[in-house]
């Protein structure tokens, strides 16, 4: 039995590219590799090999830098922005919303596949290489652990024709229940202490989905300047309310040892810095045009990461457990394979994003082929997806 995925109705070189919203994407990407990059330390463990740490630990004055590199806002908004205008073309061609999500379901996941596959190859290879055990889990662990984000946009993309409707009803508003399902969950969590931390996960969805909703309203020209003023100002008081007067943790990303985060599960603090960012985004959207049209060096380099976006997201941290284990087996070295105990590491780690970018780089070149799907998904690709994917499963099972 094999699938088609056909063309859309409407020619696909015949859309004008729509500059600022490609460039917001590519800062989107860029925040979530430099943040993983920064955050993320690879060093020796006390029976060998490489484990995660991160210098939020021990540095808790760096946790501003999260509220700037966190921009999966934004990569929600022009999400939400592009699937809008895209689901419109394509109905305005004659699909249907069925073949339209499947046409996005697969560009989501064949990278991912892809990349489980050539990682569940690898391993035993590399462990026949000398690889330390715990580097192999770390390794497998890091690989994975972006995915939840890919499930989550998996799933928002597929309400994309719920949000449109609430779109036509309500406008920009209709994201506003989505923001408030989060801080209902805070109440009961935090303030009522009537249901227990997990119950936040209940909210993963709607935390995310606001601006993905927004990104909706924006793409049929629904949110002014003014709302995005609103947005703007009003995420930066209730961000700063939560933070100054409700205590609550000052980092965007979950710090090791902790016992709270605003990110897993997500806080109202998500939302919040959301509106913030995606507020900023939409008016500076024509400046940023501008920049874009008058630099095509600029342009090149933001259509070669829009290009590579999902290929990116799913081995940047390959890279670094790379040039880290690699570095690790010629000795100690500052920022990259010690322990991030202070804030000179970060500055330190800094130094070495050209060789994690080249490495990168690298991995790009080689496995970019799998950034598009093929034209025919049969039964046997499917079978091999779920082949690879219970193997993979397997082998984390084993190593937790």
């Amino acid at each position: 039995m094999t699938a088609t995925v056909s063309l859309t109705p409407v020619a696909a070189t015949g859309i004008q590219r729509e500059r600022a919203i490609d460039g917001l994407r590519a800062l989107a990407i860029l925040g979530v590799v430099c943040g993983h990059w920064l955050v993320g330390g690879l060093s020796p463990g006390t029976a060998g090999g490489l484990v995660v740490d991160s210098p939020l630990r021990a540095a808790a004055w760096l946790a501003p830098m999260t509220w700037v590199l966190q921009m999966l806002g934004v990569f929600f908004l022009v999400g939400g922005y592009a699937a809008g205008a895209s689901l419109t073309r394509w109905r305005s061609g004659g699909g249907t919303d069925r073949a339209w999500l499947r046409r996005r379901f697969l560009r989501l996941a064949w990278p991912v596949v892809a990349a489980v596959a050539l990682v569940t190859a690898a391993l035993p290879l590399a462990a026949l290489a000398g690889a330390a055990p715990a580097t192999l889990r770390t390794w497998a662990v890091l690989l994975v652990q972006p995915f939840w984000f890919i499930g989550i946009y998996a799933v928002v993309t597929a309400l994309t024709p719920v949000a449109m409707w609430l779109d036509r009803r309500w406008g920009w508003a209709a994201a506003l229940p989505l923001a408030g399902a989060v801080a209902v969950a805070d109440v009961a969590r935090y303030g009522l202490h009537v249901v227990p931390d997990w119950a936040g996960y209940l909210t993963v969805v709607p935390a995310w989905m606001f601006t993905y909703q927004l990104g909706v309203a924006w793409a049929r020209g629904g949110i002014t300047r003014t709302t995005a003023w609103r947005l703007l100002l009003g995420g930066a008081a209730l961000f700063a309310t939560l933070v100054v007067v409700l205590r609550y943790p000052a980092s965007m990303v979950t710090v090791p040892g902790s016992g709270r985060s605003n990110s897993n599960p997500p806080s109202l603090l998500v939302p919040a810095l959301a509106a913030v960012q995606s507020g900023a985004a939409i008016l500076l959207r024509e400046r940023f045009d501008r920049l874009l049209h008058r630099h095509s060096g600029l342009w090149t380099a933001v259509a070669v990461l829009n290009l590579c976006a999902m290929t990116i997201f799913c081995w940047h941290q390959t890279a670094l457990v790379a040039v880290s284990a690699g570095a690790a087996r010629l000795g100690s070295f500052a920022g990259l394979t010690d322990a991030p105990t202070s804030g000179h590491w970060v500055a330190e780690r800094l130094g070495w994003f050209p060789v994690l970018a080249v490495a990168l780089g690298l991995l790009v070149a080689l496995v970019r082929r799998f950034e598009r799907p093929a034209a025919v998904v049969t039964g046997r690709h499917r079978a091999f997806a779920v082949a690879v994917a219970a193997a993979f499963t397997a082998y984390l099972v084993l190593v937790y």
